[in-house]
């Protein structure tokens, strides 16, 4: 799917063109955004799928991450790896099994880059996330409401469209400067699914750059740290709470365990991942 560009105005033409004058670590805040986003999916142009591959495409949309079918060891077949800077280090991601099944181990020493895998979705009509994760610890720094620490050992990472004509003057600014710095276009919303160390579930975290990423925490503190968990999230209506309107198609789903700006070590898993018309399982 081709995301629309909006084109320039003026005013945006005057502003962007101060870009190039602010600090080297703004443009790499922009940076920072602009892999935060493309881990959710930001798919660039393809050739169309045959027939037999978009029906098995589709299939695999539906499931998100079915990791249990895939053998213990390798990456997940449909997902691909991504890392943000040449400067970070990498997340290890590994299919292994546990307990008779297999699921995606991931390490991070350090380290920030995830798994992304591209989908097109009407959420509004399986509306209905479920997963599983699992974490050896929490992060003792980690607060996601603060630029320097925002780091978590497990998220769900999802990508929508929609009408970038929409986006705030800043907004824009900021995303055609991470056009510039990587050559692709950003989803219009970033949705995602966060451990907290302290904030209760339900908080909303927005990104400290953006309003157009938003953080969801869906577990907070360390009561079931080792442990398996269970979620099940409507993600239409936790869309249109956030962002204020109904959320456009699904393009990408994305898993990141990140430790980089704690300089922390921390081992986590996550389970099948599915979309579901009804809460109670109903494909």
């Amino acid at each position: 799917m081709t995301l629309r560009f909006p084109r320039f105005t003026a005013v945006r033409f005057q502003a962007f063109s101060r870009i190039s004058s602010i600090p080297a670590r703004t443009a790499l805040g922009a940076a920072c955004i602009a892999g935060a986003v493309l881990l959710a999916g930001c798919a660039g142009q393809k050739a169309a799928p045959s027939p037999e591959a978009a029906a098995k495409q589709a299939k695999l949309d539906q499931a998100l991450a079915l990791f249990s079918t895939n053998p213990p060891s390798g990456l997940p077949a449909g997902w691909e790896p991504l890392a943000f800077t040449r400067k970070k280090k990498s997340t290890e991601y590994q299919l292994i099994e546990d307990a008779g099944r297999t699921v995606l181990r991931a390490y991070a020493d350090q380290a920030s880059s995830g798994l992304r895998h591209d989908v097109n979705i009407d959420v509004n009509k399986k509306p209905w996330l479920t997963w599983t994760w699992k974490t050896s610890a929490l992060i003792p720094t980690a607060d996601n409401t603060q630029r320097e620490t925002e780091d978590s050992p497990v998220r769900i990472v999802l990508a929508f469209d929609g009408d970038h004509d929409k986006l705030s003057l800043m907004d824009t600014i900021l995303f055609d400067t991470a056009k510039l710095l990587t050559g692709n276009d950003l989803p219009y919303a970033t949705l995602m699914y966060i451990w907290e160390n302290k904030a209760p579930v339900g908080t909303v975290i927005a990104n400290t750059r953006t309003g157009r990423i938003q953080m969801m925490v869906a577990e907070s503190g360390p009561a079931k740290v080792g442990q398996w968990v269970t979620y099940h999230r409507n993600v239409a209506e936790d869309y249109e709470k956030i962002f204020g309107e109904k959320p456009g198609k699904l393009i990408g789903v994305g898993v990141l365990t990140d430790t980089d700006n704690t300089a922390q070590k921390v081992e986590a898993w996550y389970g099948d991942i599915r979309l579901l018309r009804e809460a109670d399982g109903g494909e």
